[in-house]
């Protein structure tokens, strides 16, 4: 199949260019900066520069293409609104795959958009599930929780070091995934009619709170974690502070995520059916906990060897 991925250089974007490359697809990537984008190049795929909010760069991008991923979303350094950047690029997107007849349409989405419609970023999630509900495409919608590598900046590099760990709001328990694993079971959709106009869930094996995950951390790496709570009122009055000013816009918006990840409402689905559908295994998905355990024996190896510390940026390039 050839394929269309908007979304390629993100965190889960490049592993489904990966994966995609490897089950055998013809994959271009529809990319805002190409020199950035040259890894892409390297695995296999074709890349084409562009903007959602341009449709000629759309147009362009979908000549003889069979199947569109979609995997953006607004970047934190974007100025304009997510609802500019997300939920106008999407219009543009799908009106211009409908003109082209591209049927198959895969749209990464989050979990629970429906409860948390006051924050711009899963209200325009939820916004584009129903329109492509209402559309004639044979769409795939997956709801995603959480990355299991964003584990490891916010709590397994800051216990390393010794640094503070920052919690807000109620604990929320949440079914992180790797994204490796989250990129087999989307291609894995590719080309399987069983999930066509359906929406799934895309988590982990088991949801965990924020003092889990901490837990598992000083466990491993034989630290104990010093622990910084945010009042989410204070994260609230920021929000509103930035939201005053035009260039600090997107800033507020993704401030108001943190309402979602402090909700205490957990993040978490039944995965049975996906897994079903796609005839994928439980069993071979990665744990968190066995996530964090490979982590921290990569890095204090690699400490032991060096006998000297890496600094943060060295760690987040590790594997896990």
């Amino acid at each position: 199949m050839k394929i269309l991925l908007v979304g390629a250089t993100g965190t889960l974007g490049r592993q489904i260019a990966k994966q995609a490359v490897e089950d055998g697809h013809e994959v271009r990537c529809f990319v805002r900066n190409p020199r950035k984008a040259s890894f892409l190049q390297e695995w296999g795929c074709e890349l084409t520069k562009g903007n959602l909010l341009n449709s000629g760069d759309i147009d362009y991008a979908l000549q003889d293409i069979e199947v569109v991923i979609d995997s953006a979303t607004g970047r934190p350094e974007d100025s304009k609104s997510i609802y500019e950047t997300d939920w106008d690029g999407k219009l543009n997107l799908f009106n211009a795959c409908e003109s082209k007849k591209i049927k198959r349409v895969i749209f990464l989405s989050i979990l629970l958009t429906e409860k948390f419609r006051n924050v711009p970023l899963m209200d325009v999630k939820y916004c584009t599930e129903k329109l492509l509900e209402k559309s004639n495409f044979d769409y795939t919608i997956f709801q995603c929780a959480a990355f299991m590598q964003g584990v490891i900046s916010q709590f397994a590099i800051p216990v390393l070091d010794s640094q503070a760990v920052w919690m807000s709001g109620t604990p929320t328990k949440i079914a992180y995934m790797n994204t490796q694993d989250m990129a087999k079971i989307i291609v894995a959709s590719v080309n399987n009619p069983k999930s066509y106009k359906l929406s799934l869930p895309l988590v982990g094996p088991k949801a965990w709170d924020s003092e889990e995950v901490i837990s598992l951390c000083e466990k491993y790496s034989n630290k104990t974690a010093k622990i910084f709570r945010v009042s989410p009122f204070l994260i609230k009055a920021t929000q509103n502070i930035v939201s005053f000013f035009q260039d600090a816009l997107n800033v507020s918006e993704r401030l108001a995520f943190a309402e979602v990840t402090s909700s205490g409402v957990a993040l978490d689905s039944d995965m049975s059916n996906t897994y079903e559908i796609l005839d994928l295994k439980k069993e071979e998905v990665t744990s968190l906990e066995s996530y964090i355990k490979d982590y921290y024996q990569q890095i204090l190896k690699r400490l032991k060897e060096m006998e000297a510390d890496l600094n943060i940026e060295e760690k987040k390039r590790l594997p896990f």
